[in-house]
């Protein structure tokens, strides 16, 4: 115990287990202190490690880090989101043979909602339309499949595995979603560097790859991160059927009460509806998903 004389007054300090305790003329008061942080050893996005101990790089991780677990309810919420979501995206990650902590890219994206950039893209993963049509999406203004979860997902993985087969990098690759596969090309020949850690890029670009290490950090050790979330806190997926139509529906409104639930439902279920009507071209068929009751 350190004694200290100020003013007059005699007062003492001791810090225990996070509580600083202080004793004024003979009066004892608690203000409870920061915790030391927890700040990972080591970390890797796909298997590939990430070079901690060059202080560009630690301090790098450690600003995502720092930024992302304060965001208490925007982290939260995504944590929530996630135990719905994932379960949809894993399956065909795997299925294309790109790494799973791929799943963490669509998180910095979007926060697993479907939300619209000031520049145009859309849906979990954010396509713009051109590119989205390039990985087999249909985009118009009836059906726009970026909002569709599944099918986005394989169109992200078909950009994945082709930025991998340019790159040799699943590193590379996640940068290149963001910077674009030309940007990161062009700064490879550049600089004379072929490892994200190593080039200078765009601050948007340079910090990608360490939002989806530091998202990935905090989902998969939350309680490090000062966040606590019982089992039945997550958003649990919801049972659905599916109806297959090969016919336009003209009005959906109308076939959502057919199919026993409201226009809304249908339209949150099937975000990638964008119409009151649904028109089938010869020949196409479209897949609806439908809660089950009591969902």
């Amino acid at each position: 115990m350190e004694w200290i004389k100020k003013t007059g007054v005699m007062a003492s300090m001791v810090l225990f287990g996070g509580v600083m305790m202080h004793t004024i003329d003979g009066k004892k008061d608690e203000v409870k202190v920061s915790k030391e942080r927890y700040f990972p050893s080591k970390i890797d996005f796909a298997g590939e490690n990430a070079p901690l101990n060059i202080a560009d790089v630690r301090e790098r991780l450690d600003r995502e880090l720092l930024v992302n677990a304060n965001l208490d309810a925007t982290t939260l919420l995504i944590i929530k989101r996630a135990n719905r979501a994932f379960p949809v995206i894993e399956p065909i990650l795997k299925k294309y043979g790109v790494p799973d902590d791929f799943k963490y890219l669509a998180v910095i994206e979007s926060g697993l909602v479907n939300v619209v950039s000031p520049a145009g893209a859309r849906g979990v993963w954010q396509f713009m339309p051109d590119t989205g049509k390039e990985r087999g999406l249909e985009i118009n203004d009836v059906v726009d499949e970026r909002y569709h979860l599944a099918k986005s997902t394989e169109a992200a993985c078909k950009y994945l595995i082709s930025a991998y087969a340019k790159f040799g990098s699943w590193t590379l690759a996640a940068a290149s979603y963001n910077g674009g596969v030309g940007g990161v090309n062009k700064q490879i020949t550049f600089q004379g560097v072929n490892n994200y850690y190593d080039l200078l890029l765009t601050d948007e670009t340079a910090r990608y790859v360490f939002r989806i290490l530091a998202l990935k950090e905090i989902m998969q050790h939350p309680a490090q991160y000062s966040f606590s979330i019982q089992p039945s806190e997550l958003y649990a997926p919801i049972p659905v059927k599916t109806v297959e139509v090969t016919t336009t529906v003209p009005d959906l409104a109308v076939f959502a009460k057919e199919q026993g639930i409201n226009y809304k439902v249908l339209k949150i279920h099937n975000p990638w509806l964008r119409d009151r009507k649904l028109t089938v071209a010869e020949g196409k068929k479209y897949t609806i998903e439908i809660p089950l009751s009591g969902y």
